[in-house]
């Protein structure tokens, strides 16, 4: 009887699965969050609030979360070995950079929820 090859077992680091996890996690959290921030200044754009003095403040703080956004993105594409520089490989750098990434998050959800609070109550007015 012939003897069959098999091929080489397949060796997964759950340490590497866990990190791909968390950033299919993160970047599907950051495509929702630009989504929104992008409807809302479009939002302050189509109601003419963004020619008011307080839509321009509003605004202002769109794009500062969307410059938060963009560190967002640069910040993933360190962990997800994007470009020339190498991932981070001490799980306390992942972490540092994980822990960023939910400050940058969190000041994003913060300044759009002031652009939403603006635009509910101005549709009251």
């Amino acid at each position: 009887m012939p003897r069959r090859k098999t091929a080489a077992p397949k060796i997964v680091l759950l340490s590497e699965a866990r990190l791909a996890r968390r950033l299919l996690v993160y970047r599907e959290r950051l495509d929702r969050v630009l989504k929104h921030n992008r409807r809302a200044l479009g939002r302050l754009y189509t109601t003419g609030t963004l020619f008011t003095k307080v839509g321009t403040r509003a605004g202002r703080d769109l794009l500062l979360a969307h410059e938060h956004l963009l560190r967002v993105v640069s910040l993933l594409d360190q962990l997800s070995h994007q470009g020339d520089v190498p991932a981070p490989r001490k799980q306390s750098d992942v972490d540092s950079i994980f822990k960023e990434l939910d400050t940058l998050l969190e000041q994003t959800a913060t300044l759009t929820a002031q652009t939403n609070e603006l635009l509910g109550e101005l549709k009251k007015e």
